[in-house]
């Protein structure tokens, strides 16, 4: 039973580990480029706003 038991818990122990590890990733790979590119874009429609009135 004892080894059943750290067994389980080992299993359970990796598994978040490799959960967290691809949420990471996603979090590196997907979302901070999109976020970047949105306030790339926001930054631009800000210098176009004072550009327009600077005329």
């Amino acid at each position: 039973m004892k080894k059943f038991t750290s067994g389980f818990l080992a299993g359970t122990v990796f598994t978040l580990a490799a959960v967290a590890g691809v949420a990471f990733g996603v979090k590196k790979v997907i979302i901070e480029p999109i976020e970047e590119k949105e306030n790339m874009i926001e930054d631009n429609r800000r210098k176009a706003m004072r550009k327009s009135y600077a005329r």
